[in-house]
């Protein structure tokens, strides 16, 4: 959480995104169904301060990547409000005043292959936003602009003369992150961006981001579900469940002092590798549609802690070691807070 007075570089406020999935009209009309509205991200509020890496956790549907293509502007948002350096993303104005914000924060995809045209030579992807930004004085500058990012993801020059299919799923993943330093960014939105990689391969590009961010004072927003990416490289962690922040935590407070049941849940998934004797507590059931979500809070019903408070009402964040958690049960006191050990290794 940024400091006192410090103004937080992102900051998400009560943001919502809902999908209409319904049939066609004639179609609901004839079978006399309602409209279905899927609540893809319910309300969430999130703060990044400059320089560090945010990463949110949950199962796959629980909303990370709607949360990751909303900052970007990929889809407007329902409601709520985005703020980036203290611009609010909704207002409109000028179309050079929106390049200029828009060129200081850039996406990384999930598969780089999906994400890189097949048609184009590495040089002019990685050249794309250096023109489209007009940031190159001449074609001079261009070629060593290229050339230089290449060399920071650790290619060389030459290989802006190949295409994507010449290199293997690590090495097209660098040209994205290149494409993605080209425009100068200062904050990087980063989905699932190891995910479709080897563990060995992972491991370099997870180097090569924090390397990246030391030498350039990047910000990330990090979207994964491996809890071993997600220990090694935050600042601090966001848990979603369907569509909600359930627990927000520094990263050592949140694998030491987990709070909310589901991230005790995602916790125990980890192998106890050094065999602690740990207790599990596993948890029955599976996600609830998000076209038609639980009342209260949306984990009760999976939840072994959950009485007839947490069905009828939705928990608000609370403050707690420097974080917030949305639980009933911690709030009332029914869940005590335990000191574990996860060994968590990449």
């Amino acid at each position: 959480m940024p400091d006192g007075g410090t103004l937080p570089l992102v900051r998400l406020s009560a943001l919502k995104r809902h999908f209409d999935v319904s049939p066609p009209w004639l179609v609901r009309a004839l079978e006399g169904k309602p409209r279905q509205i899927v609540q893809a991200v319910d309300g969430i509020d999130i703060e990044i301060a400059k320089g560090e890496t945010f990463s949110l956790v949950g199962e796959s549907g629980c909303g990370k990547s709607t949360v990751a293509r909303l900052v970007v502007g990929l889809y407007p948002p329902t409601a709520g409000k985005i703020e980036f350096d203290g611009n609010d993303m909704s207002q409109s104005r000028g179309r050079a005043e929106m390049a200029a914000l828009r060129r200081r924060m850039q996406m990384i995809f999930q598969d780089p292959f999906a994400s890189l045209n097949p048609r184009w030579r590495v040089f002019d992807i990685v050249a794309e936003p250096i023109r489209a930004f007009g940031l190159a004085k001449d074609a001079a500058d261009l070629e060593q602009r290229v050339g230089d990012l290449l060399r920071q993801v650790r290619l060389t020059p030459a290989d802006g003369r190949k295409f994507p299919h010449e290199f293997s799923g690590g090495q097209r993943q660098r040209i994205s992150i290149a494409r993605a330093l080209a425009s100068q960014p200062e904050f990087l939105v980063c989905d699932e961006p190891t995910s479709a990689l080897d563990v060995s391969v992972q491991a370099q590009i997870l180097n090569l981001m924090m390397d990246l961010q030391r030498r350039f004072g990047l910000t990330y927003l990090f979207i994964s579900h491996n809890l071993a990416v997600v220990f090694h490289i935050s600042t601090r962690v966001g848990v979603m469940y369907l569509g909600r922040l359930v627990e927000v935590a520094p990263t050592d407070t949140l694998f030491r002092r987990p709070k909310h049941p589901y991230t005790r849940m995602l916790l125990d998934t980890i192998p106890d590798l050094d065999m602690t004797g740990r207790q599990r507590a596993p948890v029955a059931g599976e996600v609830p549609s998000p076209i038609d979500p639980p009342t209260g809070c949306a984990f009760h019903p999976r939840c072994p802690f959950a009485n007839e408070r947490c069905s009828r009402e939705r928990p608000k964040p609370v403050e707690s070691e420097g974080g917030t958690v949305a639980c009933h049960a911690i709030e009332e006191g029914r869940l005590p807070v335990e000191e574990r050990s996860y060994a968590v290794r990449g």
